[in-house]
């Protein structure tokens, strides 16, 4: 249900349906709203890609940074790091299938950004 403002006889103001603490909104954006988390998904929706070349990919993202974001994405079911090489260490990250289910998200979210010239 949607929340809602009544002015109430008194002229106090309620809330009607208010949101839960964290919204639905809210939690959707914190597992992707991250600097770089919804680029990194998009990135991998194509197949595995090695550390280094999704790195390379992000442009403007430090390894730090990208490292960071793989973790927590990671940590969050979305993304799995496999490990191909233990000398050098070599990794590749893909998508899971729950991390497959915020590509039609973030689709719409790049259609929307480029028809507004965002």
């Amino acid at each position: 249900m949607k929340t809602a403002v009544e002015t109430m006889a008194n002229g106090h103001k309620k809330v009607i349906n208010p949101c839960e603490e964290p919204c639905s909104v809210e939690r959707g954006m914190r597992m992707l709203g991250g600097k770089w988390k919804a680029s990194i998904l998009w990135h991998l929706q194509d197949g595995p890609v090695r550390f280094n070349d999704l790195a390379r990919m992000l442009g403007g993202a430090s390894k730090k940074m990208v490292d960071q974001r793989l973790k927590e994405l990671e940590n969050q079911g979305l993304v799995i790091r496999e490990v191909i090489s233990d000398r050098p260490i070599a990794v590749t990250y893909e998508i899971t299938e729950f991390g497959r289910t915020a590509l039609d998200i973030l689709k719409r979210l790049k259609d929307w950004s480029e028809e507004h010239g965002i």
